[in-house]
């Protein structure tokens, strides 16, 4: 089976953190970065290196973005990865783009106008796992998803929870939520539907985005409900 294509623009620590990750995994990595001091091909052997600038037309070309499942705008300047997330999906039509968002204030604009499917913001992503590191029972927003508007959302299942104890078969959820992962002890389990649920559970589930279907999931698993926010990432 011929591995995943996946570009990623930008070689910094960020850059170079996902493609280590991606190439462990049997993806094959293109890195284009345009500071020639941020090229460490020796760090990095099993990736395809191009020095280039992302944002130019004929840089792309010439790395045969067409041919790439993936691409990830991963540089530390927001204006670089939205072009770079609009001509990876308007002139070479790459099924999935994921950009990261580097100021919060910016995130309004990583929508699908701009070409992005999911928009990863740092900040963001650090302040969830904060508040799920510190509540037990809220629930919390990890991620929205641009494309089909849905959400990746996560609650720690308290001692009281109305679930704890009953098979997944036996949990009513709401139409529009759906259970991805169980973390539990620092393993995944996979919801079957005969999978129990237990206390200190870490419930993963991807849900329409909107208050009323995460407020419906979290009183199903006897959670608080999350904020709204307006952002793409919530």
């Amino acid at each position: 089976m011929q591995p995943r294509r996946i570009a990623i623009a930008g070689a910094g620590k960020v850059g170079r953190s996902i493609a280590a990750e991606l190439i462990d995994n049997g993806s094959e990595v293109l890195l284009i970065e345009r500071d020639p001091g941020k090229i460490r091909a020796e760090a990095l052997p099993a990736a395809t290196w191009l020095l280039a600038d992302a944002c130019e037309l004929s840089s792309l070309e010439s790395a045969n973005l067409q041919d790439c499942a993936v691409m990830v705008a991963a540089t530390g300047d927001d204006k670089v990865n939205l072009v770079v997330s609009l001509l990876a999906k308007t002139e070479f039509g790459v099924p999935r783009v994921v950009a990261r968002v580097n100021h919060p204030n910016n995130e309004w604009l990583f929508t699908e106008a701009w070409g992005v499917d999911v928009a990863v913001s740092a900040p963001r992503l650090l302040t969830a796992l904060v508040e799920e590191a510190v509540s037990v029972g809220d629930l919390v927003r990890l991620m929205r998803f641009i494309q089909g508007d849905a959400s990746l959302v996560e609650l720690t299942l308290s001692e009281d929870s109305p679930v704890i104890g009953e098979r997944i078969s036996d949990v009513v959820l709401p139409a529009d939520a759906a259970l991805v992962a169980i973390l539990r002890g620092g393993r995944v389990v996979l919801p079957s539907p005969d999978a129990t649920l237990e206390a200190g559970d870490e419930v993963l589930a991807v849900v329409t985005t909107g208050g009323d279907v995460e407020t419906a999931l979290s009183a199903a698993l006897g959670g608080t409900p999350v904020a709204t926010h307006p952002s793409p990432l919530g």
